[in-house]
């Protein structure tokens, strides 16, 4: 019978390393290194413990290979030094998480000028990361220590490995209170406003910055009790010179969806269960409607720049569909418009919603509505609009302490839709007659 047969192989690297003077390279050629590895085969392990191996196994994935090396082959020996010193072997972990010759080793990588190797970014990258999920006081506080690490990080964010590092930095360190202590560490670094200012919407590589904001900034509210302190360092001023950027210089369609997308994340820190239906909004004193004052004041002498975008929207091709030709589309610029219109009113806050019956910007919206009939997208939310404007209660307007206030029966932006739809309705009785 074949059980009869002692059936078990030794690993050759069993054998190999028997050898005195086996070498890294000779251990890593062999097929079966990361498996045995993540079997934690006591003498892999123990071999590449030793301090020569672990500082080489760390020089191959933060330095250039040689240009002599073929190149089918120039990234063999970094891409198995990541998959070792990333298997998650726990001896492994501790002695570079706990040895800090090897972390300004695996450091020094960032101080390389941009830009980076994209591929050994990826590899530092993913080293640094499991050990900021495996070792974080230990890494946490090493970094602190590094004078420069967030300047590097901010030089380097254009690649997008050092941009997953930073996310995950946001995001993944635990307990709760040691990633309370990089967020705070973070905004005393100013990064946000720091990412702000290299932005210049004019160059196309720059809407990355845009991208990478937003990522920052939503992260904040992945969770149920999402962490703000980034978020509150966004004053007023920065969000001005956010749109400034967009307004007052060449005007980049990818940009300008970027920083509505990055208002949409400030302004719906939870997003309303209604959304996309027609269920009027719970009471409008939920903490989910609460924004940040300033955050209004910055955007609301902007209202003009986004009516004008429903009016004069970025150049598109006509776009021919089976019923008919579309001249123009409604295009992602507009309808992250009326997004943002419709988050706006959810702040309900009369200095805005005074500004938006001034521009008429409820009144474009709605013609949008009758023109693009088979719109899905551009009518869910102008019927978020609606049931927001239903739903709310009268905005409450400030009033000087010295006189009386008086309970406004009947909302302004109630009246204004009232008065637009019977205009629609005149007309298209006109028309049709």
């Amino acid at each position: 019978m074949f059980w009869k047969f002692d059936l078990h192989t030794t690993s050759h690297i069993d054998t190999l390393l028997e050898k005195e003077d086996v070498t890294l390279t000779e251990v890593m050629d062999e097929d079966d290194v990361l498996q045995e590895c993540k079997a934690q085969n006591h003498k892999l392990v123990d071999f590449l413990l030793r301090p020569q191996c672990m500082e080489d196994l760390v020089t191959f994935i933060t330095q250039e290979p040689s240009t002599d090396v073929e190149e089918k082959v120039k990234y063999k020996y970094p891409n198995i030094s990541c998959e070792l010193l990333t298997s998650d072997v726990s001896q492994i972990n501790d002695r570079l998480g706990e040895d800090e010759k090897l972390l300004m080793k695996l450091y020094s990588f960032l101080q390389n000028e941009p830009p980076l190797n994209p591929l050994l970014a990826s590899f530092f990258s993913k080293v640094l990361s499991i050990l900021i999920g495996r070792k974080p006081e230990q890494i946490v506080d090493f970094l602190r220590k590094q004078e420069d690490f967030v300047d590097l990080m901010i030089k380097h964010i254009g690649t997008s490995a050092i941009m997953d590092l930073l996310l995950r930095m946001l995001t993944c360190i635990e307990p709760q209170q040691l990633r309370q202590d990089v967020l705070n560490w973070l905004n005393e670094e100013k990064v946000i406003q720091r990412l702000v200012e290299m932005i210049q919407p004019s160059q196309d590589e720059d809407v990355s910055f845009l991208h990478i904001l937003y990522k920052i900034i939503g992260v904040n509210f992945d969770n149920d009790q999402p962490d703000q302190t980034l978020i509150h360092s966004l004053v007023q001023e920065t969000v001005e010179q956010l749109l400034s950027n967009i307004f007052d210089k060449e005007k980049n369609e990818s940009a300008i969806v970027s920083v509505i997308q990055i208002l949409l994340t400030l302004f719906e820190t939870r997003r309303p269960a209604f959304e996309g239906h027609m269920e009027c909004p719970p009471g409008m004193s939920h903490p989910s409607f609460s924004v940040n004052h300033s955050i209004l004041e910055a955007v609301r002498p902007r209202l003009k720049d986004f009516h004008q975008l429903l009016l004069e929207p970025p150049k598109k091709n006509m776009m021919k569909t089976t019923w008919g030709v579309l001249d123009p589309p409604v295009g992602n610029t507009r309808l992250n418009v009326v997004r943002l219109v419709a988050s706006l009113l959810q702040s309900n806050t009369h200095s805005i919603n005074t500004e938006l019956i001034n521009l008429n910007t409820l009144g474009v919206i709605l013609d949008m509505y009758f023109k693009y009939i088979w719109n899905n997208f551009l009518h869910i939310q102008v019927e978020i609009c609606t049931a927001m404007i239903l739903a709310m209660p009268p905005a409450p307007i400030d009033i000087q302490p010295d006189t009386e206030a008086e309970h406004v029966k009947e909302s302004i932006l109630i009246k204004h839709v009232r008065l637009n739809l019977f205009i629609q309705a005149y007309t298209s009785n006109r028309l049709g007659s």
